[in-house]
């Protein structure tokens, strides 16, 4: 049961409109995720209506991650899947499924992200990043091994938006199982 009953949207206040419109970066390197046929995130986003200015200031931020980020959408969604992984958040990897398979992911890919970078056939940029999240969130910092691994393939601005997106998606994790935020019925998968 959640801790605070998300706002429905006819309750939004009108900063969390203006919130919404945050999300869009000024100059996107991504598309827009889609949004039809796709969850819709309310009970987030009714969570995160109670505080309208905080949510302007993370959907811009998140923003950046989701369609400005200089990492690709397959890799982002790895990172994304990922934290939700060690988080032992399920709204968070529920909602990413959707996206990941926007962004190219196969089922198995998604299923292989929670066995971590030991999985078979990553190739060896995508075992780094997930190794990279998994130091991340057990020691708050990538070693020095994975960096150099990681810094073969991807430039300081990627190596940059690599660590944003863990701690973006962390914060999320936090939120979502703090306020103990349930399913959306569009998420659920009786």
């Amino acid at each position: 049961m959640a801790r605070t009953e998300p706002l429905r949207t006819r309750e939004w206040p009108r900063a969390m409109r203006e919130a919404l419109a945050a999300m869009v970066p000024p100059e996107p390197r991504h598309a827009t995720p889609a949004r039809d046929g796709r969850p819709k995130a309310l009970n987030m986003l009714g969570t995160f209506a109670h505080h309208p200015a905080l949510a302007r200031a993370f959907f811009t931020f998140n923003g950046h991650i989701l369609m400005a980020t200089t990492l690709s959408p397959r890799h982002r969604e790895m990172v994304v899947l990922r934290v939700a992984v060690l988080r032992k958040c399920g709204y968070e990897w529920a909602q990413h499924i959707f996206v990941a398979h926007d962004a190219g992911l196969t089922d198995d890919e998604i299923s292989r992200v929670a066995y971590g970078p030991e999985a078979p056939r990553w190739t060896p940029l995508e075992s780094t990043l997930l190794r990279a999240v998994d130091e991340l969130i057990d020691g708050g910092a990538v070693t020095d091994d994975t960096w150099s691994a990681l810094a073969e393939d991807l430039d300081t601005r990627q190596l940059v938006d690599l660590v944003f997106t863990v701690g973006a998606y962390e914060s999320v994790a936090f939120f979502l199982r703090s306020f103990a935020v349930e399913l959306d019925d569009d998420l659920r998968q009786d």
